[in-house]
C-alpha cells in the first residue's frame, strides 16, 4: 500500500513530519489514513502545511494557552518575554507541548529554576528554549531566545567526572538589573551536559544529531545555541582572560577557571569571563557585565586570604542606585590572576576610595595662619606626602612641647662639666647641694659660700 512505500522508500512527506513532528501517534493515524485512501494525500498535506501555519502564527499572538486534553491546566509561572505586561500564558508557543520541535535533548539535569532532569528543547523557527516534564510531557518554563542576554559554558569545579554548567541568562535575570515595573521575568536557567559525544541528542523529526568526529556535547550544543540566539553567543573561559594559580584538585592536570568565594554564608565558584564576572551556581546567580561594574576594590587582605568587593550598577541606573557585593575568603593565590585581570578590562580599583580610607582624628589640629598656610599647601600635594608632612609636623611640636625640668625622676637636675656661669649661680641661689661633683671653679665657689 502507499504507506509501506512511503516508509520502505524512506521519504515521508515533509509537511507532515513538520507539523506533527512532537505527536508521533498522530502522525501515524495520517499515514495510516493515506494508506488506506492514497487519494487524500494531498488533502493531508494541505491539512499539515495549514497547521504548520497556525502554530507559526500564534507565536506573536496574545491568546492565552490551552492546556493539554489529557492532563491537568499547565501551572503559571512568570516568565519573561520583553513586553511590558506580557506573562506566561500570553505566549503560546511557549506552553503549547504541540508546537513544533527543531532540537531536543532528553535527561537534562537542571539546578535552576527547577533542580530535575527535564528534556530540553529548541522550538521550529528560532522561538523559544524551553524545559519538558519527561513523565507528564507539560512544559515547565522557557524563555524567548531573542531575549537572552548572556550564555555561559563552564566546566564544574571539583567533581571527578568532566561536566559542564550552561548558564542561561536571560534579560533583567542578572541578579543587578531589575525588570521594569509592570513586567515580569524568567529566572536564569542552569543545567549539566556531561562530556563526552551527545547521545541523547535528537532533531525535531526524532532522528539522532549527526556529530562531527570529536565533536562533545557541548561543543555541539554551542553550536545550536550559537545558530538560534539572536544577541549573544555562548561565551566560555579563556586563557588569556584568567585561570586559577591552584589546578583543578579532582582532575588533575586540569586547569581550573574558577575562585572559590563566599557571600555572606553561601560558598560559590566566581568565573572572570570576558564579558564580566559570574558568581555561580546557587541561587541567585549574579552575573556582573562590564557595563554595570562601576569600581572593584579589595578589602580584609590578609596572609592568606582577602576579599573582593563589587560596586555594580543597574543599567540605566544612577549613582544612588548603586548596589556593594562583597565576596570574602578568596585564597591569596589568586591574587595576581584577579588583579591582572580587573587592570586589563580597566575596572576602577576604588580600593583607596575616601569612603575606605581610614578617618583622621583633629588631634593638635592648627589654627590661624598656620590652617590657611596648611590648607593652600594641601592643593599641591599628594595623599601620600600630606600624610608625611602631617606625621613630620606632629614630631615637631611633641619636641617643642618637651620640658626637661618637669621630670622629677632622681639626677634630674644634675649639671654637666659644661655648664656655664648662669647655671652656676641658679644652683646657689636655690642652695643646690646636688651638683657639688662639678669642675674646680664650682668647688671653690661652694666652699666661699660656706
Amino acid at each position: 500500500m502507499a504507506f509501506a512505500s512511503i516508509n520502505s522508500s524512506g521519504a515521508p512527506i515533509a509537511a507532515i513530519e513538520e507539523a506533527f513532528a512532537t505527536e508521533p501517534s498522530l502522525k501515524k493515524r495520517v499515514y495510516d489514513a493515506i494508506g488506506t485512501t492514497p487519494q487524500h494525500t494531498p488533502l493531508f498535506e494541505d491539512i499539515a502545511k495549514y497547521t504548520s501555519s497556525l502554530l507559526a502564527r500564534t507565536a506573536n499572538t496574545t491568546l492565552p494557552s490551552r492546556p493539554p486534553a489529557d492532563g491537568p491546566a499547565v501551572k503559571k509561572r512568570k516568565l519573561q518575554n520583553g513586553e511590558s505586561g506580557e506573562t506566561a500564558q500570553a505566549s503560546v508557543d511557549l506552553k503549547d507541548a504541540n508546537a513544533p520541535v527543531q532540537f531536543y535533548v532528553k535527561d537534562v539535569s537542571f539546578a535552576t529554576p527547577q533542580r530535575k532532569k527535564l528534556t530540553l528543547e529548541i522550538t521550529a523557527g528560532h522561538q523559544y528554549l524551553r524545559a519538558r516534564n519527561q513523565a507528564t510531557k507539560e512544559i515547565e518554563f522557557g524563555v524567548s531566545m531573542d531575549k537572552i542576554k548572556h550564555a555561559l559554558c563552564l566546566p564544574v569545579p571539583e567533581k571527578t567526572q568532566k561536566q559542564f554548567n550552561f548558564c542561561i541568562i536571560p534579560e533583567y535575570a542578572d541578579g543587578i538589573t531589575p525588570p521594569p515595573e509592570g513586567t515580569t521575568t524568567s529566572e536564569a536557567m542552569v543545567f549539566t551536559i556531561a562530556d563526552g559525544p551527545a547521545k541523547a541528542a535528537f532533531s525535531g523529526d526524532g532522528q539522532q544529531i549527526n556529530q562531527a568526529p570529536g565533536e562533545t556535547a557541548d561543543v555541539l550544543l554551542c553550536k545550536i545555541l550559537n545558530e538560534n540566539m539572536r544577541r549573544c553567543n555562548v561565551v566560555r573561559p579563556d586563557d588569556k582572560q584568567f585561570v586559577s594559580a591552584m589546578p583543578e584538585a579532582h582532575r588533575k592536570g586540569e586547569k581550573a577557571y574558577h575562585v572559590k568565594a563566599f557571600r555572606g554564608s553561601k560558598e560559590g565558584y566566581l568565573f572572570l569571563l570576558s564579558t564580566g564576572i559570574l558568581f555561580a551556581f546557587k541561587k541567585p546567580l549574579l552575573f556582573f557585565s562590564f557595563d554595570t561594574i562601576d569600581s572593584v576594590s579589595y578589602t580584609s587582605v590578609l596572609q592568606r586570604t582577602f576579599n573582593l568587593n563589587v560596586m555594580a550598577r543597574p543599567t540605566g541606573g544612577s549613582e544612588e542606585d548603586n548596589q556593594e557585593f562583597e565576596f570574602s575568603m578568596i585564597d591569596q593565590a589568586d591574587f595576581s590572576g584577579i588583579d591582572t585581570y580587573i587592570k586589563r578590562h580597566g575596572l576602577q580599583d576604588a580600593s583607596l576610595a575616601d569612603a575606605r580610607r581610614a578617618k583622621v582624628y583633629n588631634v593638635n589640629k592648627p589654627t590661624g595662619d598656620e590652617q590657611a598656610a596648611t590648607e593652600a599647601a594641601d592643593g599641591d600635594e599628594s595623599e601620600l606626602q600630606k600624610a608625611q608632612r602631617e606625621l613630620e609636623d606632629q614630631e615637631e611640636e611633641d619636641e617643642e612641647d618637651y620640658d626637661p625640668g618637669s621630670d622629677d625622676s632622681e639626677g634630674s637636675g644634675s649639671s654637666s662639666d659644661e655648664d656655664d656661669d648662669d647655671d652656676e649661680e641658679e644652683e646657689e641661689a636655690h642652695g643646690s647641694d646636688e651638683d657639688m661633683e662639678g669642675t674646680e671653679e664650682l668647688g671653690e665657689a661652694a666652699t666661699a659660700a660656706e
